[in-house]
């Protein structure tokens, strides 16, 4: 019950952020009750349907302070990643030469939790210049397509690609 409970509070603050109004200066403040209404709504409904997990203590993490703290953080480094990989396409893009070596190659990662696994990913896609192909869960590698290989073999192009998520995701997710 606890783990519904967490998804309907989650789906609420979601709906809340992305009705929140942006306001003129000048203009009268107030809250749009009848958004207010559906938003509370449309999170029981997704608390609802959503199926139940297999980890019952899911929703004790999610609850966690520490964890929102550590999320936090993450954020702010992923968005400076983020800008420094943009920086490094704009550079490879263009230098006269165009010092480009796309490559896949192979990563390891010590996390198992499915949401750090897909949070690694997703933040090693969303970084320009690399993408992640494919997610082996069993053994913690992800292959990943790296615009501009710097190392080939798996601890260096580990070292280059995971170890600036890694840290702090497995303090969100494990």
């Amino acid at each position: 019950m606890m783990g519904r409970f967490v998804v309907f509070v989650a789906a609420y603050v979601v709906w809340f952020l992305l009705i929140l109004p942006f306001r003129l200066p000048g203009e009268a403040a107030g809250l749009d009750t009848q958004g207010m209404l559906l938003g509370l709504a449309a999170a029981l409904l997704v608390a609802l349907l959503v199926p139940r997990g297999r980890d019952e203590g899911a929703a004790a993490k999610c609850l966690n302070p520490a964890r929102w703290f550590w999320a936090l953080v993450y954020v702010p480094v992923l968005l400076y990643q983020i800008v420094v990989a943009n920086l490094q396409v704009v550079y490879l893009v263009l230098h006269p030469e165009m010092p480009i070596r796309p490559g896949t190659v192979k990563v390891r990662t010590s996390l198992r939790s499915a949401a750090g696994l897909t949070a690694l990913a997703n933040s090693i896609t969303l970084t320009p210049g690399t993408l992640t192909v494919d997610v082996a869960d069993e053994e913690g590698v992800l292959y990943v397509h790296w615009i501009a290989v710097g190392a080939e073999d798996e601890e260096g192009a580990t070292r280059e690609i995971v170890a600036r998520f890694e840290p702090l995701l497995r303090r969100i997710f494990e």
